[in-house]
């Protein structure tokens, strides 16, 4: 078995694997549902990034020069078995373990989910919720430019607008690898939006504030002024929140929703979001969203859970 170091943005933990050649094995948290992990996946309604075929995911990832295209599946109890698709296997052992850590974090494996399971099982909010997903992880967002670009994306609109405007982004300027007959696209780099005009991003129908913010923090991140380093340096909630704060376009709701999807800050808190409000109603039986005050007074005991518990309260409605 090898072991594989990683920076999961918050920690540090050890990636248990095999690799055995045209297949990697990750051996997975007992608190871990493949099932649950992959129906969540199957809501993104026009997901351009991975696709999902006979209860397996299928995703390109850029890693340094290479290309690959991983199919990702789980037959065994804790275990998800990694194969890579057509000509794409990774000949070098360190492109190989930077793909089993991109697919350990994505699924937000390092974090124990136990405390949160106890924490849940008397709480108003959040018991049925841990019932009915049992093992879901908080899906992350790895890449900080997409996470950032996804957050702004979705200011004020709908979710599937955002998807669609989020696909017409892939498409126009990122790349795409063909294997087996599919099409694998990868999301657009900073180097890729940095040199753009706002006029390019206006014709995929994104209002002009959008395309300036997203514009500005791909020239942001070329510059050496943002990366996920820094924000993971800064050690704590409210620093990393005013580093994100101070970039034009960014403000609160998309701060956390980047904390807690792409630095895994377990108390980012996205206290604003429609969402969270709904479901919340949903949950509680009222006709009425709940206020601020009473999402303080409701949410008092999630101390350092709040990501996870905003996450399982979205999966109810979505």
């Amino acid at each position: 078995m090898m072991k594989a170091t990683r920076n999961c943005g918050i920690c540090v933990g050890d990636v248990s694997w095999e690799d055995d050649g045209q297949e990697l094995r990750l051996f997975l948290p007992t608190e871990f549902s493949f099932a649950e992990n992959i129906k969540y996946l199957s809501n993104a309604p026009n997901e351009c990034l991975w696709r999902i075929k006979d209860g397996r995911i299928y995703k390109a990832l850029a890693i340094g020069d290479e290309t690959p295209v991983i199919e990702l599946s789980s037959k065994e109890e804790n275990v998800m078995a990694i194969h890579f698709i057509g000509d794409t296997t990774p000949s070098s052992k360190s492109v190989r373990a930077a793909v089993v850590q991109y697919v350990w974090e994505w699924f937000d494996l390092d974090t124990n989910l136990l405390p949160f399971y106890h924490l849940a099982k008397t709480d108003l909010l959040l018991h049925k919720a841990v019932d009915s997903f049992y093992g879901l992880r908080n899906m992350g967002i790895p890449d900080l430019f997409e996470a950032i670009c996804w957050g702004i994306i979705g200011q004020q609109i709908n979710l599937a607008f955002a998807y669609t405007l989020k696909r017409r982004l892939v498409e126009t300027f990122g790349r795409h690898v063909e294997c087996d007959g599919q099409q694998y696209w990868l999301f657009p780099t900073p180097h890729d939006i940095a040199a753009l005009k706002v006029e390019d991003l206006v014709a995929l129908r994104m209002t002009v504030k959008k395309c300036e913010y997203i514009i500005g923090v791909a020239r942001l991140m070329v510059e050496g002024k943002l990366s996920k380093e820094l924000l993971v340096g800064a050690g704590d909630y409210k620093k990393a929140e005013k580093m994100l704060l101070q970039i034009r376009g960014i403000g609160p709701w998309t701060a956390n929703y980047v904390l807690m999807r792409c630095i895994r800050i377990p108390s980012a808190f996205p206290i604003d979001d429609v969402g969270l409000h709904n479901a919340i109603k949903h949950v509680m039986g009222t006709k009425t969203k709940p206020t601020k005050e009473e999402i303080i007074q409701l949410s008092a005991r999630w101390t350092n859970w709040e990501s996870y518990a905003t996450f399982y309260l979205w999966r109810l409605l979505y």
